[in-house]
This record gives C-alpha cells, structure tokens and sequence, in this order.
C-alpha cells in the first residue's frame, strides 16, 4: 500500500469512527456533516471524497461498527454451528446468544439511528441494511430448522425467520432489558426458550 493510499485509508477510518462517536454521544441529534469532519480533523470537502452522502456514511458507518466489533464472524461461526447435521435448534441458541451480547454493543448507535429514522432518510437507510443483514441470519438458522425436519408444520421458512426477526427486535430488548431490568443472562435465556417453544416440534426445552 503506498502512503497516499495509506492516508486515504487512515482518513476513512477517522471519519467513520467520528461519526460513529458522534452519533452515540448525541443520539442521533444534531450530528451535522461539518461536525463529523471537524471531530475527524479533515475538511468537509474531504469528507466528500470519500462518502457521496450522508446515507453512504451513516451505512459505511454501521458496517465499520461490525467491522470493529467482528459481527460478521460471529454470525458465521453461528451459521456453521447450524448448518450441521441435526444441530438446527444449536443453531437458535447461538442466534440469540449472538444478538442478545452484540445489541448491548451497538446500543447507543442504534438509538441514534432509529431516533432519527422518521425524519432522516440516511438514518433510515444504514439501520435498514444493518436489520437486512441480520434477516439473512435469522432466515439461513429458519432453512436449517426446516431442513432438520425440527420447524413446527404451521410454520414456513420465510414466516419463521420473519418471526426470529422481529422477536430480536431492539425495542424488545430495550423493554426487557432497561425498562423490566430483565438481566443479560434472562434475556438470552427467555428468548432462547421463546423461540424453541414457538417455532420448533417435538424439541425439548
């Protein structure tokens, strides 16, 4: 790498982290484009250089967190758990254990983006990809159920990972775990029971 792609890379990473600070620390509100920049150390023509919009920086922002925080490796070692023969309903358990330790570390993002959501369409479009992503998980953990011949009859590959879906949504999290005070341990294991006995036939608890 030469050092004017070095510099390129550096600067990149300085704006995401900025905007990533900023946006938890403020939740969302008032992180203007110009702060970013100032916060980062570049000019805002700069940060154009390397985000087209502010959607593009809110979405590069949210997929750096992932980066930084190792989610998609997490969510491959889960998937490869799962795709094993007969180690479907293993597979659930890790998408909660998952989700349930990763929403605690995004959490102040997430408020951020889902605060400025109705209002702001970058903040709409980088939680959007951020949730289209962990669809994909819940939807291969859904495949796999059907495939162990373990998911419930009523149920379809695309309504069960509809449901995973929405049960590990950041409002329930936030419901349970801040506002009930469920513990971090509860919440796994709740929600890890709730979607067994929910989706799965003939499956002990």
């Amino acid at each position: 790498m030469s050092r004017a792609q070095k510099d390129q890379k550096d600067t990149r990473e300085r704006l995401l982290d900025a905007t990533w600070r900023l946006l938890e620390r403020q939740r969302g509100q008032g992180v203007r484009l110009e702060d970013i920049a100032h916060a980062a150390g570049v000019s805002r023509q700069a940060l154009y250089l390397h985000f087209a919009s502010r959607a593009d920086l809110f979405i590069a922002t949210v997929r750096h967190v992932d980066a930084v925080l190792g989610a998609h490796e997490r969510v491959a070692r889960l998937c490869q758990q799962a795709c094993e023969p007969g180690q479907a309903v293993l597979g659930v358990k890790e998408l909660v254990a998952f989700w349930g330790n990763y929403l605690p570390e995004i959490y102040g993002l997430a408020k951020a983006l889902l605060a400025l959501r109705d209002t702001d369409e970058a903040a709409a479009a980088a939680w959007a990809d951020r949730m289209a992503e962990f669809y994909q998980a819940c939807h291969f953990v859904a495949v796999q159920l059907a495939k162990d011949a373990v998911l419930a009859p009523s149920w379809t590959v695309e309504t069960a990972a509809d449901f995973l879906w929405a049960l590990f949504s950041i409002e329930m999290w936030e419901r349970l775990t801040i506002e009930r005070r469920w513990s971090h341990a509860e919440y796994i294991e709740r929600m890890n029971l709730t979607a067994k006995r929910v989706l799965l036939a003939g499956v002990a608890d």
